[in-house]
Parts: C-alpha cells; sequence; structure tokens
C-alpha cells in the first residue's frame, strides 16, 4: 500500500489500548492516529478523524462497542469496525457481525493476527479468529439461524402490533437500524409478513408473558 492504514483503537482500559497500539505501530502499514476510551468518544470524533479501521472493545462506559458500531455504520455504512474482545460466547461473536462489524477478534490473539484482520477487512473481507470463528451462525433447534438478542427483543415488540417508528422509540435506536433488524429477522426465519412473525412469535413462546392477547 501506498499509505499507511490510519486506525484508531477504542478501548477503556488504558493499558490494553497502549499495548495494541505498540503492537501495531511496529508495522510499517499501520498508523495508530487515536486510542479512545468509549463508544461516544469515536462516535463525536470520527468525523474529524476519518480512520480506515477501528479497534472496539464492547463493555465500555457510556457508550458500549454495539452500540457505538450501530451509530457509527448509520452514519457511513462503509465504516470498518473490527471488535477486539474478551468474550468468545457465541452470542457475543453472531450480535457483533449481525450489527455490522466486519470481523471479531479475542484480546488473546498473537500479534501478528490483529495485523492480519486489519488487512483482511482493507480488503473488504470478514475476518473472524479460530475461537470465534464457530459463533457466526448459531442454529436453533429446528435448525434456522438464531436470532440476536436484540433481535428477539424487536421481534417480541413487532408481535405486539407495534410499528418500525414505536419500537425505535422504546429501544432509543433509529427507525433505520429497526428496520434492518426486522429484514434480518424475516431472512433467518424464513418470514416476509408481519403476520408470520406474529405467529412464529405465538409458536415459539416469545409473547409468553407479555399479557398480549391476539
Amino acid at each position: 500500500m501506498s499509505s499507511s492504514i490510519k486506525v484508531v483503537i477504542v478501548d477503556d482500559h488504558p493499558m490494553v489500548a497502549d499495548g495494541i497500539c505498540a503492537i501495531l505501530e511496529s508495522y510499517d502499514d499501520i498508523e495508530v492516529i487515536a486510542t479512545l476510551s468509549n463508544g461516544q468518544e469515536v462516535v463525536d470524533r470520527v468525523g474529524d478523524l476519518q480512520p480506515d479501521v477501528i479497534l472496539m472493545d464492547l463493555n465500555m462506559p457510556q457508550m458500549g462497542g454495539l452500540s457505538a458500531t450501530e451509530i457509527l455504520l448509520e452514519q457511513n455504512p462503509q465504516t470498518r469496525i473490527l471488535i477486539l474482545s474478551m468474550h468468545d460466547a457465541p452470542e457475543y461473536v453472531s450480535t457483533a457481525m449481525s450489527h455490522g462489524a466486519r470481523g471479531y477478534l479475542l484480546k488473546d490473539v498473537p500479534t501478528e493476527e490483529i495485523h492480519t484482520a486489519i488487512l483482511a477487512v482493507m480488503n473488504g473481507e470478514t475476518y473472524l479468529c479460530g475461537g470465534a470463528s464457530a459463533s457466526l451462525s448459531p442454529t436453533s433447534s429446528d435448525g434456522r439461524e438464531a436470532l440476536t438478542a436484540r433481535e428477539q427483543t424487536i421481534l417480541l415488540q413487532l408481535a405486539q402490533g407495534k410499528s418500525n417508528k414505536e419500537v425505535a422509540g422504546n429501544l432509543d435506536i433509529s427507525v433505520h437500524t429497526v428496520e434492518t433488524h426486522r429484514k434480518n429477522i424475516k431472512r433467518k426465519l424464513g418470514i416476509n409478513s408481519t403476520a408470520g412473525l406474529t405467529r412464529y412469535a405465538m409458536e415459539h413462546g416469545v409473547l409468553q408473558g407479555t399479557g398480549v392477547e391476539f
């Protein structure tokens, strides 16, 4: 590459951020242009920083990595976000990827793998480290791709008859984000109508205990 890849690191643990920064700056093709401590900071500063790749932790104060990823991708769908987390549970990996992250790395991966992942997403690829790759597309008991926790929440509200705008207001997200989740839910479940979503929710116990009557 003729110029360095501009990277922003977002992690609320200074020792972790500084360590990753030192690792990446040992590569001639990487330039770490900022280390930030939470999702709100990267949302506020991304316009000025214009990074090529954002390395994002998940659990941070003020705004976590998933919320920041949603907002950043609403503003610019081409944003390249790599999740760098200590969590290897399937729900973390699948949720991060469904939110639009380009890749998922565990914090204990070898130094060179972080560099490899950055190059991969710069080339338009998706990158999952070995510990996360098996968790990309978990399936439910009926063989369908499982819904994430956020998708289950949205499914419940849609099945209750709420509009996209109402769901967005209740969850403090944009209508566009709700529409994206709705499309993903329909794709995963193979359902094309709201009535079908409601029927699925009833048959699979999603509405149990909600007090909703049909």
